[in-house]
């Protein structure tokens, strides 16, 4: 009963664009996320400096410095916010329009002095045993990194380990190294989600095997729900990892391209998880079905067994059961024992009859 309902507040809030001029700044997406909290850390090979900030002008000072500046953004609400940033750090009106349009299809544009990123992070709610998603946009500039997110809580924290204790390549090399990190931790991601959704299509198929309910044919839908909404998230994942692998921006070094062909294996991997999964529902629903219909055949084999037994039972009774007046068998002393005898004998070699075709 909740999906038609999510179904027309969307169409609600994608109304309010209706008849307004491209690059009109509007905020859609879920209002009730709380108050934005901006932060950045700015590093590079021996210093660091993290910090969370009040106003979005503290950020302003990093387009320019020599180090590597990421600063994260979440909670994108604020369309006066956005507008500030966008108009120090050049963005174009559209871009904003796509950041703050939530919702978006994965995508990646390129321009003179930045590159944009849309990508959808999903996590796992235990609580509701639920696939949720998140839009993230990223804009790559020569020395900085923004990430848009809707809300707090993200999969970079262990980006930001490595960042703050100097671990691994990351506070050597330039920040597009930077924007693959926080892409490739969106895509292994992925892999976290898929195993939930994998260990669920194992207790289903168990349940499946066992005694399939009508239940477990809800089960087997919410999966399939989950694996077309997985699906539409990869695939044009995938062709955005490939424009940023082939991109020739001055913005995106050849070492660090290297990174994004291993990132695109990754979505290939994660592709061809989710076909074998939506085959493995497809094969599950077929079970399922097959699974009623032998049940209901074979309640019908023994409604069948019990009414071709009772069928010359009842023609007997229905015989001896007329009030005529000349019936020898009435007034015999043994007539009542014998119509039984006969009635019981039918039934037994009925049922060995049945016995010996194998219908019992």
């Amino acid at each position: 009963m909740k999906k038609p309902a999510v179904r027309t507040k969307l169409v609600e809030k994608r109304s309010k664009k209706a008849g307004l001029p491209p690059g009109t700044l509007v905020y859609v997406g879920d209002k009730d996320l709380g108050p934005i909290r901006i932060t950045y850390m700015d590093y590079d090979e021996h210093n660091f400096h993290e910090e969370q900030v009040k106003t979005i002008e503290d950020c302003f000072a990093f387009k320019t410095t020599p180090t590597v500046s990421w600063i994260n953004i979440d909670g994108i609400h604020d369309v006066r916010l956005m507008e500030k940033l966008g108009n120090h750090y050049e963005l174009h009106a559209l871009v904003l329009e796509d950041i703050l349009h939530t919702g978006q299809r994965p995508k990646y544009e390129e321009f003179d002095n930045y590159l944009f990123v849309v990508l959808n992070m999903l996590s796992y709610n235990q609580e509701n045993q639920a696939v949720e998603s998140e839009q993230v946009s990223l804009v790559l500039g020569p020395n900085y990194v923004i990430s848009f997110q809707e809300r707090v809580g993200d999969v970079f924290d262990q980006i930001r380990e490595r960042i703050r204790n100097a671990k691994g390549r990351i506070r050597k090399m330039n920040a597009d190294y930077l924007c693959y990190s926080l892409i490739d931790a969106i895509v292994d991601g992925y892999f976290a989600i898929l195993e939930k959704v994998g260990e669920k299509i194992e207790s289903i198929e168990e349940e499946l095997i066992g005694d399939p309910t009508e239940r477990t044919l809800h089960k087997i839908h919410s999966v399939k729900s989950r694996m077309i909404s997985l699906r539409k998230s990869v695939w044009p994942l995938r062709e955005v990892v490939s424009a940023l692998q082939r991109s020739e921006s001055p913005l995106i070094q050849a070492t660090t391209g290297i990174y994004l062909r291993d990132v695109y294996d990754h979505t290939i991997q994660i592709i061809d998880t989710i076909e074998s999964l939506r085959d493995m529902i497809s094969g599950m629903l077929d079970i399922y079905l097959s699974s009623i219909s032998n049940r209901m055949n074979a309640v019908m084999k023994v409604l069948t067994i019990i009414a071709t037994i009772f069928i010359p039972l009842t023609f007997v009774a229905g015989i001896y059961g007329m009030n005529f007046v000349y019936m020898p068998e009435l007034k015999w002393k043994w007539g009542y024992a014998a119509a039984w005898g006969v009635m019981v004998s039918i039934a037994v070699v009925m049922l060995i009859c049945f016995r010996r075709k194998k219908w019992l």
